[in-house]
């Protein structure tokens, strides 16, 4: 039998509590399909650096390198800061030292959730942001120079991880042609026209596409993006690009589906994953049982599904697929949580996702 270790880091304000839920639904499928799921939790987060002066400690870093896979709450709070005034970030610590360069932020509509379109379309949107994790904007991350007369930060592109970008892209982008029965299409979202490190980006996806055929591929500045994803998101599909245009996009994206509480994420790399709500603490609901979990239960159906692409086995695959089923089920039957104007907190998200689940 399989047995696998997830690392659950809960962080700080809301995020203990979509986390409990989240570890709730991967219990009960857990305990249907046999999957050997280990929950092992560590303290992380603001919370941890002001209790011991640090936000993520060797020795907890060390157990979520040496785990299956880390489930992350949401990390960072409001007057907790560094010394130099920048947030607390263990999980962009995560990133860099684990070397997970690809941040697949899954934008769907689920149904029965308002959304701000009105096109009847728009109810079909399914595309996912691939995120560079590592680099573009945010190598400069503690490194930016500060004078009193200027602040400089270095945007930085390397050719090995835009072609393990490019590659994931093409490969997400044909594992969904086949589930979803439709053509695949990367659309690499850079700013080419002004930078000549993107025109270089797109010359390294051009390398790759040519080794992928059967799937589109186009570009499109960042800007324009950013119209035509109000105008026509349901026209795309895989859209890679550098880590500062993501961290936006993302955010913009997971306003067409209903706000942050339904949108998912994990960050890949070749030998580790990490997975979390795209949401942050919300410290004005901390504690107050009001937080939407979904992300969260959703962020752990990608775990599952990344493990089995691991050769984990199909009953992941399986387990995953049900978890995304129950949560379309208990909102097309009326869930309503505050973020979308109902009153249905986190325990009450969490009891019907698992009625849906038939556990």
């Amino acid at each position: 039998m399989n047995s696998f270790e997830i690392a659950v880091l809960g962080g700080d304000g809301i995020g203990p509590e979509v986390m409990q839920a989240g570890v709730a639904v991967l219990e009960a499928v857990d305990a249907r399909h046999k999957l050997g799921l280990r929950f092992s939790p560590h303290q992380a987060g603001a919370m941890a650096y002001r209790d011991t002066g640090e936000d993520l400690s060797e020795p907890v870093f060390a157990r979520c390198r040496d785990a299956d896979a880390i489930l992350l709450g949401a990390m960072g709070w409001p007057g907790i800061r560094r010394a130099d005034g920048t947030e607390l970030a263990p999980q962009i610590t995560l990133r860099v030292r684990l070397g997970l360069f690809g941040g697949v932020r899954p934008i769907r509509a689920i149904p029965g959730v308002p959304l701000p379109l009105s096109d009847p379309r728009a109810a079909k949107m399914d595309f996912v942001i691939l995120r560079e994790s590592t680099e573009g904007l945010f190598f400069s991350k503690d490194r930016g120079l500060i004078t009193h007369d200027m602040a400089e930060e270095t945007l930085r592109l390397t050719r090995p991880t835009s072609l393990a970008l490019a590659r994931m892209a093409f490969e997400l982008a044909g594992e969904r042609a086949t589930r979803l029965g439709r053509s695949g299409r990367v659309t690499l979202v850079d700013k080419a026209n002004v930078f000549r490190a993107f025109a270089w980006l797109r010359d390294v996806f051009a390398e790759v596409a040519a080794e992928h055929p059967g799937i589109k591929h186009d570009a499109h500045y960042v800007d324009a993006m950013a119209l035509d994803l109000i105008r026509r998101p349901w026209d795309f599909d895989v859209l890679p690009t550098e880590n500062m245009f993501g961290d936006i996009l993302s955010d913009l994206a997971a306003g067409l589906i209903g706000g942050m509480g339904f949108a998912p994420s994990a960050d890949l790399g070749a030998d580790h994953a990490v997975f979390q709500p795209s949401h942050g603490t919300a410290p004005d609901i901390a504690g107050q049982g009001l937080a939407n979990p979904t992300a969260m239960i959703l962020s752990g159906a990608m775990m599952l599904e990344w493990l089995a692409l691991r050769g984990g086995g199909e009953a992941l695959r399986e387990a995953a697929a049900e978890i995304r089923a129950a949560v379309d089920a208990a909102f097309a039957a009326g869930l309503r949580t505050p973020d979308i104007g109902g009153a249905s907190g986190t325990a009450e998200v969490t009891r019907r996702v698992l009625a849906a689940l038939g556990g």
